[in-house]
């Protein structure tokens, strides 16, 4: 197991610059993703990693050993890509043995590791066929023990399940994570679909125009989210604009929008949010319930205007003060489009952002 670390690491390419001072440590044996939307620099971070794009400056760590100006083959790194890659004139065995017969290992011994890997991935008597022959299930998992075969000391794979229809997505999502657990292995995953990340990763890096937004587990990001950027990208959500009446020592912080008025708390200690602010409220559709809470609670109570039936629940639309609502409600309660709900959300579970930049403004533009 290897512990991987980036010290201020810049990539660019002409004017655009696709890792911004990246810094951050991949610690022993964890799942660890970076997620964020298509151009963010997710995957020329994972290049930099493997060798495969020479950073501007910075530098990276192997444990204590430097491997910035190390080529690919000798970090000792397994690719998995996202379109498989593999020599569609080579058999299943050719392609998992290729990176052992390069580095001249003897055939006794190529046999021996190919055999161990075909029944890790679980294509044990498949390997005289053709890429070909192969589902694109399969196909991956080829790719994956071509990876693995090698003994890498890091695993990196590059969104490999995005070509994938979405049940064998899940299948594959899981048999990855059973194999990395199993072995132990450092693992950097790329992927821009937020509910994988959250499945598969011990830890998440979400990233957005190469810099890193913040680092944390699933939980932390999609319930503390610190900025902006990380509340909107996961998740559904309500959001809108607010100016800030009063905050109370507890860090409540009343919010009058319009006609509308809530309460609700920044999710971090370290989001302050002063009377006379600017700030936006983000809240999820699953926060919401029917019956009032016995912790402090906002109330809202508008029109139903859209229902969708996702089969865990329904997704509804409320327009309650000029504010369209998004709810998640029980499949078993009866809701129609035109009809008249009354709702309740904790306070502690009504995200309060303050909007304290050009950039904030700007994004906020970007979600209406």
């Amino acid at each position: 197991m290897v512990t991987v670390r980036l010290d201020n690491v810049v990539k660019t390419f002409g004017k655009v610059v696709a890792v911004d001072h990246v810094t951050l440590t991949i610690n022993h044996g964890e799942f660890f993703s970076f997620l964020g939307p298509s151009g963010c620099g997710k995957t020329t971070t994972l290049r930099v990693i493997a060798g495969l794009e020479w950073c501007d400056s910075g530098r990276i760590f192997f444990d204590d050993q430097e491997v910035t100006d190390l080529p690919p083959y000798k970090r000792n790194t397994g690719m998995v890509f996202q379109n498989y890659a593999l020599w569609p004139h080579m058999t299943v065995f050719d392609n998992i043995a290729y990176g052992l017969k390069i580095r001249k290992l003897p055939k006794d011994e190529i046999r021996r590791r190919v055999k161990e890997v075909l029944e890790l991935v679980k294509l044990s008597g498949m390997e005289n066929r053709y890429p070909t022959q192969l589902s694109g299930g399969q196909q991956q998992r080829v790719a994956l023990a071509r990876a693995l075969v090698v003994e890498p000391r890091v695993l990196l794979l590059d969104e490999p399940l995005s070509n994938l229809d979405a049940k064998l997505r899940i299948e594959m999502r899981e048999e990855i994570k059973r194999i990395q657990k199993k072995l132990g292995i450092t693992a950097i995953y790329v992927t821009h679909d937020q509910e994988e990340a959250m499945v598969i990763s011990d830890r998440i890096a979400v990233l957005n125009q190469g810099k890193v937004m913040q680092v944390g587990t699933p939980q932390e990001l999609y319930r503390r989210p610190r900025n902006l950027f990380v509340a909107t990208f996961l998740g559904r959500y309500t959001i809108f604009r607010g100016k800030v009446s009063e905050v109370d020592p507890s860090r409540v912080v009343t919010v009058k929008a319009g006609s509308l008025i809530v309460k609700g708390m920044p999710p971090a200690p370290d989001i302050k949010v002063r009377e006379g602010d600017e700030v936006v409220i983000i809240i999820r559709p699953h926060s919401f319930k029917l019956i009032p809470p016995a912790k402090p609670h906002n109330v809202i109570e508008g029109i139903i205007d859209w229902v969708s039936y996702i089969g865990p629940y329904f997704e509804i639309r409320v327009k309650a003060s000029g504010v369209d609502f998004l709810l998640n409600v029980d499949p078993e309660t009866p809701v129609r489009i035109g009809e008249r709900i009354k709702a309740y959300v904790s306070v502690e579970e009504t995200m309060v952002f303050p909007i304290s930049a050009t950039k904030d403004m700007a994004y906020m533009q970007e979600l209406k």
